[in-house]
């Protein structure tokens, strides 16, 4: 038969209202009780009922990751998963579960995040990779539920989100290609019509260090493709083929670089003396990239990490708005770029 809490009450000769505390740790039970209650329910191998002690608490010390699920995600968004295990190694940290939530489904946009709002079956909701309008953020704001969405929405709102710098990102990459000596710049990045703004915000900022320098890189050397290492590689046979070739490319991500740097072997051009090439992202396919490849990295699993503290936050005070950038990228040099000089190739 199993041990129940009257069961621990009358063995440590107390109420079923101060273990109840005990379990719920109030501060107004003394430590001696307290520890007194502890060993009876250890002794006992009483687990308290966690479903019954969250309905007391008024709490489901659960958090809702609402993401898009489909066949071959973990491929086409390795990241996904990274900030997945950030957030869960944080939250357990608190004592809360992580709920994955298909969204992939939905028939009317925002309606799997509005049932979890209205039923409240979590404390906390974090939105990845699910579009979402003007009209779904108010609905958030009006409920005043906890939220954090992960990147920076395209539209001004007083949504929470946590972001990384992507026109950070494109800062670096572009700086160091510049004093490498690199004078011909080209970009290969994500088509813009999915609604992600993590390419064009890398374009951005690698458009803005080079024209506070007086160049930029030109529309010619600009190509927006699937993310694919076979579109990726004839985006670069198309730059090669040019009269007046770019001598470095910016990688959007590593899956990207893969098919630039085949492109690169297969017509004999050698890297970094004949072409420079830095990606951004290092996981998860540099290490079977040769060279391995100078990268702009950025430790995902520390940007689920931020998200949960933000979201921490949140759930203490709903009101709290939130918007922030966080894990800055971090240039690791590797065998891809040539050592910096001062005045880039013409």
């Amino acid at each position: 038969m199993a041990v129940t809490i009257k069961d621990v009450a009358r063995e440590a000769g107390v109420s079923v209202t101060t273990v109840s505390k005990v379990i719920n740790g109030s501060p107004s039970i003394s430590q001696a009780t307290t520890d007194n209650v502890r060993a009876v329910m250890e002794r006992l191998e009483y687990i308290p009922n966690q479903h019954a002690t969250n309905l007391a608490r008024a709490s489901t010390k659960n958090i809702a990751f609402l993401t898009t699920l489909r066949k071959g995600q973990a491929f086409d968004y390795p990241h996904m998963f990274e900030i997945i295990c950030g957030a869960e190694n944080e939250l357990e940290k608190s004592g809360y579960t992580l709920t994955i939530i298909n969204a992939s489904r939905e028939v009317k946009m925002g309606e799997t995040a509005k049932k979890i709002i209205l039923k409240k079956s979590a404390d906390g909701i974090i939105i990845h990779d699910v579009p979402i309008d003007r009209s779904i953020a108010d609905f958030i704001i009006k409920k005043e539920f906890p939220h954090m969405i992960v990147g920076k929405p395209d539209f001004s709102h007083r949504v929470s989100w946590t972001d990384t710098n992507n026109i950070l990102s494109g800062e670096i990459a572009a700086q160091h290609l510049y004093q490498c000596g690199y004078g011909r710049i080209a970009f290969i990045g994500g088509k813009t019509d999915s609604g992600s703004v993590i390419s064009p915000h890398r374009l951005q900022g690698a458009q803005s260090f080079l024209r506070e320098h007086r160049t930029e890189i030109g529309d010619e050397y600009i190509r927006h493709i699937s993310y694919d290492a076979g579109e990726s590689y004839e985006a670069m046979i198309s730059l090669l083929n040019k009269e007046n070739r770019p001598d470095a490319v910016i990688c959007e991500n590593n899956l990207i670089a893969a098919g630039v740097i085949n492109a690169l072997k297969d017509n004999k051009i050698a890297v970094p003396k004949e072409m420079g090439v830095i990606m951004i992202d290092d996981n998860p396919y540099s290490k079977v990239i040769t060279p391995t490849p100078t990268v702009v990295n950025i430790d995902v699993y520390d940007l689920g990490v931020q998200i949960v503290r933000n979201l921490m936050r949140k759930i203490k005070n709903p009101a709290l708005q939130i918007q922030t950038y966080t894990t800055l990228p971090e240039l690791i040099v590797r065998g891809t770029t040539t050592t910096p000089s001062v005045t880039p190739r013409l």
